[in-house]
């Protein structure tokens, strides 16, 4: 069967390279459209450190709508920015693979945020878990200016819901800080643009995202020009589009819609009473509102406060590394701080 691959909004290509982005549906900081001297844009450097992903899948459980609840896709992957019917419409629809990005700066590090969105946070150990709509983990990663275009890849902090995990790529000189790094973040060529990529992991249900550790099976994803669906359970060759989160109408531009959002960095999810197949039927529960954006992101025992990762990326790898090389904390870039009206 011919791979699916879905072309939404005017382009859904990050060139490589630092060439501009047109229209307004993906890259990283797509305001940002001249490169500067010696540096990648802002969406170039989005895509060349975006992770080769690995999705764990489920397609038997009473609630994984054939393997969908398990595969990343859009927030509006159902045509609408209503998150509370997100959870019904799991299945209606092919799971066109995009991720989400920012790109925030200092003078000596970038610091790339990327977010996996699900429809369903669900489980198959009926009367022992919980469930919840929509769901949305990810990954921070540093990266230092080093005078090549891309940088040098130091350390990635993962979400793994309520909890952060913090790696290092082999070679990086970066060390346990406030928390103990937890493990080494594998590196891998990807078969699409031929260059090395951090390797990451979600498992089905609950999505925890870490460092690959090596797991088989599920669906693999690669960073790519346009969205991809994937042919079954076990496809190891998917590419995913990235969107940016600060998009013309995107996340950003949507944060206080209530029909997306329940409070500030919190999406809206209802828990309905009843149905076979709604949220929570022959669970513990259904809780409401608990997915949460990168604004809204927290681990429950660490130093740096809710949404940090998202809104202060450098002082959340300040808090959890020891950081044997000038670093700047002071950004030159930070679309969630950026004025009203001013390019993020």
């Amino acid at each position: 069967m011919p791979r699916m691959r879905v072309v939404k909004g005017l382009l859904v290509a990050v060139m490589l390279g630092g060439t501009a982005v047109a229209g307004g549906a993906t890259g990283a900081g797509a305001a940002e459209t001249v490169r500067r001297p010696g540096f990648a844009s802002a969406p170039s450097l989005a895509q060349r450190w975006a992770p080769i992903h690995h999705q764990e899948v489920d397609a038997h459980g009473r609630h994984a709508a054939g393997g969908r609840a398990d595969e990343i896709t859009r927030v509006d992957f159902d045509g609408n920015w209503d998150a509370r019917d997100n959870w019904e419409h799991a299945g209606d629809v092919p799971a066109a693979a995009y991720a989400y990005a920012s790109v925030a700066e200092t003078r000596t590090h970038w610091f790339l945020t990327y977010l996996f969105f699900h429809a369903r946070d669900w489980t198959n150990r009926p009367f022992f878990d919980s469930e919840h709509e929509n769901d949305a983990e990810g990954v921070l990663l540093a990266v230092a200016k080093d005078g090549t275009p891309y940088g040098r890849l130091r350390a990635a902090v993962t979400v793994a819901h309520a909890d952060f995990f913090s790696y290092v790529p082999d070679g990086s000189p970066w060390r346990d800080g406030g928390e103990t790094v937890d493990g080494t973040l594998p590196m891998q060529r990807s078969t699409r643009d031929g260059l090395p990529h951090p390797v990451t992991e979600q498992e089905a249900h609950g999505h925890g995202l870490r460092a690959y550790r090596g797991r088989s099976g599920g669906v693999v994803y690669y960073p790519a020009p346009a969205a991809e669906v994937p042919r079954g359970p076990h496809d190891t060759d998917v590419g995913y589009a990235l969107i940016d989160i600060f998009a013309p109408g995107g996340l950003w531009d949507r944060r206080d819609d209530p029909a997306l959002f329940a409070a500030p960095g919190t999406f809206a999810g209802d828990a309905p009473r009843s149905g076979r197949g709604a949220c929570g039927h022959g669970t513990f529960r259904c809780t409401r509102n608990a997915a949460h954006a990168p604004w809204g992101w927290d681990d429950h025992d660490d130093r740096p406060g809710r949404g940090a990762l998202g809104t202060d990326p450098a002082g959340v790898m300040a808090a959890y590394f020891t950081i044997p090389e000038p670093f700047a904390r002071e950004y030159t870039r930070n679309p969630y701080a950026a004025p009203a009206g001013a390019p993020a």
